[in-house]
């Protein structure tokens, strides 16, 4: 009771008790991650699965701030899994060092009363978003690149991610293209927290709804709520390689000697190729790194083919990032 007892005195003893039973999935335990699992695990939250397959490298040090130098080369979540046990003993932290995909979502979500989305890959939060809308699971999720980024309180009754954004751009901004400041993920970080304690606590008005946005060139807010933001019908699902069946036809996106898992037996094409293209099986499933030109690809499709898509995205060397 001493650790929160300022805590309590804004939220309530009922509050701290909810708490402290809360279970919370963490996707990504990197510069978003930093700040979220600080103020959540310092908060007294009861219990936090931590999803990361990445290791510490050192271009990321300066917005990781939970790892050091020595770090580099270690699996990011056992390492902040480590520092959260040394802030607040009382809370566990269970580290994964596997990623998320589609096959490991639903049950992960499944047993969490909400879900943090920092992986900063937009694939990851798509299919976030598509588990958390269909399991009523509130989502928050957060994206940062160069000077901007967002948040926003999505599931758990209120719109999905693809209400908001149904669509992708021609580009996304990538933190190794782009570049990114650490103090302004902090900032998106230290928000994802708020909103987080915010619906776990029942404090109103709920964040679920509601997208921040925050642009580091001039130290500016903005945002709005979404409340009524109608779900797009026909949106392209992502499936894991293990997913792929014998009748589909598979399509891979990546270069000739683009770095990756092999994909045997797919069809090796590019995006502008899907204006004209007519697949070959009862499915199309279209696959790349990030999931971006899979995405790309898709949408050129759909407006000649209407059969059934799905898309992989197949992880690899940093390349388009979030949205």
């Amino acid at each position: 009771m001493s650790r929160h007892a300022r805590q309590i005195a804004l939220l309530g003893e009922a509050a701290q008790a909810r708490l402290a039973r809360a279970h919370v999935l963490v996707v990504g335990a990197g510069g978003l991650a930093a700040p979220v699992l600080a103020y959540l695990v310092g908060a007294g939250l009861g219990r936090i699965t931590l999803m990361d397959g990445d290791r510490v490298s050192l271009s990321n040090l300066h917005r990781q701030v939970l790892f050091r130098s020595g770090d580099i080369g270690q699996p990011k979540a056992r390492l902040a899994a480590a520092q959260m046990a040394a802030l607040n003993p009382d809370c566990e932290v269970l580290a994964m060092t596997e990623p998320l995909d589609p096959l490991n979502a639903a049950d992960h979500v499944a047993a969490a009363d909400l879900v943090l989305d920092c992986a900063d890959s937009f694939a990851a939060s798509y299919i976030l978003s598509d588990t958390c809308l269909a399991q009523g699971k509130p989502l928050i999720s957060a994206s940062v690149v160069g000077l901007s980024g967002y948040v926003g309180g999505f599931c758990g009754g209120a719109p999905s991610l693809r209400a908001v954004f149904p669509d992708l751009p021609d580009r996304l901004g990538s933190c190794a293209e782009d570049g990114v400041l650490g103090p302004s993920v902090g900032v998106i970080g230290s928000l994802q927290a708020q909103m987080a304690l915010a619906v776990l606590a029942g404090m109103e008005p709920s964040p679920l709804g509601q997208l921040v946005t925050f642009e580091a060139t001039g130290h500016r807010f903005g945002g709005f709520r979404f409340d009524g933001a109608p779900e797009p019908a026909g949106g392209f699902g992502f499936i894991a390689p293990a997913q792929i069946a014998p009748g589909d036809w598979l399509v891979d996106l990546r270069a000739e000697g683009e770095a990756g898992p092999v994909l045997p037996h797919a069809t090796r094409r590019s995006v502008p190729d899907f204006d004209t293209i007519r697949p070959e099986g009862a499915r199309a499933v279209l696959a790349c790194r990030s999931g971006l030109r899979a995405w790309q690809a898709a949408a050129r499709l759909r407006a000649h083919w209407e059969g059934e898509i799905a898309l992989i995205a197949l992880g690899g060397p940093e390349e388009e990032a979030t949205p």
